[in-house]
C-alpha cells in the first residue's frame, strides 16, 4: 500500500530520504539494452552531471546515487534551513539556475532577477522549492526523459508517474 509523501517527508525536518525513479515502456536507461544491442551507458554520465548541477543549487545533499538498467537509486539529505538562510538574489539566482529559459544568458537571468526581487510571494515559492525533494526529483526527471525521449526519437512518458520514496 502507498503511502502519501507528506506522511513519509516532513519538508520542515531535516532527514535522509531514499529515492527510486523507474522507467516506463521497457524504456532502457542505462547499460545494453539485450533486445536491441543498443549500448545507453552514456546516460549514467547525464545523470551524473545533473545530480551534480541539482545539489549545487538546492538545499539538499546527495550522498549516494546509481543509475541501473531501467531506474534510479538516489540516498539525499534535505536542509530546510538552508534556504531560509539564503538572501533574496541567491534564492533567485539559484532558482533561475535550476530552471532556465530556453534562451537564457547571463544578461537576461540577471534582468529576471531584478524583476523578481521585490516579488515576496514569489521569492516564497522559490525559497520553498529549493528546499523541496520533489522539486530536486521533478528537475532530475525531466531533463533525463527529455534527452532519452529525443535520443530515442519518441515523445511521452519516460519515468513511472511516482518516484518511491522511504525515510
Amino acid at each position: 500500500m502507498t503511502i502519501a509523501r507528506m506522511h513519509i517527508v516532513d519538508a520542515q525536518v531535516a532527514g535522509t530520504y531514499h529515492f527510486v525513479s523507474r522507467c516506463v515502456r521497457r524504456a532502457w536507461l542505462s547499460g545494453r539494452d539485450p533486445l536491441t544491442g543498443s549500448d545507453f551507458s552514456h546516460r549514467k554520465r547525464w545523470i551524473e552531471e545533473r545530480i551534480v548541477a541539482l545539489a549545487a543549487q538546492f538545499a539538499i545533499a546527495v550522498y549516494a546515487y546509481a543509475a541501473m538498467s531501467n531506474h534510479v537509486h538516489l540516498v539525499v539529505r534535505i536542509d530546510p534551513e538552508a534556504s531560509q538562510q539564503w538572501d533574496v538574489e541567491t534564492v533567485l539566482r539559484r532558482w533561475f539556475a535550476v530552471s532556465p529559459r530556453k534562451h537564457d544568458t547571463d544578461e537576461t537571468q540577471q534582468q529576471r532577477t531584478e524583476a523578481n526581487t521585490g516579488n515576496e510571494a514569489r521569492i516564497a515559492e522559490y525559497r520553498s522549492r529549493l528546499g523541496s525533494l520533489s522539486w530536486f526529483m521533478r528537475a532530475l526527471n525531466e531533463s533525463v526523459a527529455r534527452a532519452a525521449n529525443a535520443e530515442d526519437g519518441c515523445k511521452g512518458r519516460f519515468w513511472e508517474g511516482r518516484v518511491r520514496c522511504q525515510a
